[in-house]
């Protein structure tokens, strides 16, 4: 779990508890998806806007995290605050996967080696 998430409204928009809490776990668990050095040091800063009037009413979801070396930003904006920030997770969800890629030198090459393997394989 992500132990340092600010959430914090823009405009006269705040989010209510419930809304806190439900970002909170569903950005907190992105932390799995990153390599194990940059956990301890793992920021985020959600911002969450309210844009439009009457029934056309979308929320705007930002998340900014910062990993060692890099900052990674997902914005999307749905008809619900839940819906937004389910988005903005798997947008940075894919974002940090290939973040682990680039850090981790022993990920992301298996398949390239398992290639040469096999024909390899076949050759004998």
């Amino acid at each position: 779990m992500i132990s340092h998430i600010d959430i914090t409204g823009v405009g006269k928009f705040s989010p209510d508890d419930t809304t806190k809490a439900y970002i909170k776990k569903r950005i907190g668990k992105l932390d799995r998806f990153a390599p194990r050095h940059a956990r301890k040091s793992m920021r985020a800063e959600v911002k969450v806007s309210e844009h439009g009037q009457g029934s056309a009413i979308k929320y705007q979801v930002e998340v900014i995290f910062e990993v060692p070396e890099k900052v990674l930003t997902a914005k999307a904006a749905e008809p619900t605050e839940a819906a937004a920030t389910d988005a903005v997770e798997q947008k940075l969800a894919a974002q940090l996967k290939k973040y682990k890629a680039d850090k981790v030198s022993h990920i992301g090459d298996r398949k390239l080696l398992a290639r040469f393997k096999r024909s390899f394989m076949r050759e004998r």
